[in-house]
């Protein structure tokens, strides 16, 4: 059994998935198995795929198809599936370092233990620049310190290798309302509630950000799904070491993200400081005024 599922959700994306494939064809290390959750793909993505399963990769390739339903579902189905003790998400438009495995699991079999969730690494640019900041510089780090900004690091995508018991205890994440945009992170954010991370200040992967990808259109999720991320803001606004700055602005989003879902009552009923939503619900409101018209204009552009 491998010690490390690499799972990749892929929605039509028969362009950039070769590259992540020959990446892990050139892995030092070959313990893992690759699990691709393709999310409803019409592009002949799973006619590749059954291609490259009967190569002989030095690694096993799984693959489910599924009805769209958008990316924390591909989450879930893999997250169902998972065997291995660790397991990691590498998008679509993402490939890893040459070394990546190899230095993960020799992280984890170093330090590692069932007293943390996992090993927080680092990403970069197609020309090796790191995104954000380095991480401190110290064995350990919790994720909700690292989000809130306790640290006083830039943020930027990381690579966040997860304990797959773990996982299996925050999944599935739900979907509301038929809401296709829930964040995964949720669920590191609820992990991190426990268990810390071990540090690791490389890069194993790299990514390349694709016009229709999930950071290129922030304010369309936060337009199409606002109940998820109503909940997001929600568990947030519950970390007790969080500075206030970081809490108004969870606040104003989170009651946006109610008057776009028609639930003005969350806002005073649901929320988990109900002094501070109420409070901050002019901005709030703005907030969702102006969340509207960048999504429009999004799909305006689009057309």
């Amino acid at each position: 059994m491998p010690k490390l599922t690499i799972f990749t959700p892929a929605y039509n994306r028969v362009h950039t998935l070769p590259r992540t494939y020959k990446s892990l064809l050139r892995q030092s290390c070959k313990d893992f198995l690759w699990l691709i959750v393709d999310d409803g793909s019409t592009d002949g993505t799973t006619e590749l795929v059954h291609q490259w399963q009967t190569q002989d990769n030095g690694f096993e390739i799984q693959y489910i198809h599924k009805d769209n339903g958008g990316l924390h579902t591909a989450y879930n189905t893999a997250i169902a599936e998972l065997s291995t003790e660790l397991a990691t998400c590498i998008d679509s438009d993402e490939w890893l370092v040459d070394e990546a495995v190899e230095k993960i699991l020799l992280k984890w079999t170093s330090d590692g233990n069932e007293h943390l969730a996992g090993i927080e690494a680092l990403d970069c640019y197609a020309d090796g620049e790191i995104i954000g900041d380095l991480l401190p510089n110290q064995e350990t780090i919790n994720l909700i310190d690292l989000y809130v900004g306790k640290d006083h690091i830039k943020n930027g995508d990381r690579k966040p290798v997860v304990r797959s018991d773990l996982y299996k205890s925050v999944a599935p994440m739900p979907t509301l309302n038929g809401e296709k945009n829930f964040n995964p992170h949720y669920m590191h954010l609820q992990i991190s509630l426990k268990y810390d991370f071990l540090v690791m200040n490389e890069p194993v992967c790299y990514v390349e950000y694709q016009p229709d990808g999930m950071s290129q259109n922030i304010f369309k999720q936060y337009f199409d799904s606002p109940n998820s991320f109503a909940q997001l803001r929600r568990l947030c606004m519950q970390f007790q070491e969080a500075p206030l700055l970081f809490k108004i602005k969870n606040a104003i989003h989170y009651d946006s993200s109610c008057i776009l879902a028609k639930h003005i009552q969350g806002i005073w009923k649901e929320s988990t400081v109900p002094f501070l939503t109420c409070c901050l619900l002019l901005p709030g409101a703005l907030l969702s005024g102006l969340t509207s018209i960048l999504a429009k204009k999004y799909s305006w552009e689009k057309k």
